[in-house]
């Protein structure tokens, strides 16, 4: 099993893309892939699920207001 599966799926399933949360992070997509190699401490995966809540809420949104 890869290495945080957890934070991969949900990615997944919020129909994002690794590049969308790793630039939210600051980085760009290669290095947001590395640092997903190593299991992450759960504040980190904290953090970066924050993050896809926001995204997602922010995609949401931009749908609506069409």
């Amino acid at each position: 099993m890869k290495k945080n599966s957890d934070v991969r799926r949900e990615i997944k399933e919020a129909g994002l893309c690794h590049w969308e949360v790793g630039e939210r992070l600051g980085l760009n997509d290669g290095n947001f892939s590395r640092l997903l190699r190593r299991e992450l401490a759960e504040d980190n995966k904290e953090i970066i699920r924050q993050i896809i809540s926001q995204l997602k809420k922010e995609r949401h949104d931009n749908i609506q207001s069409r």
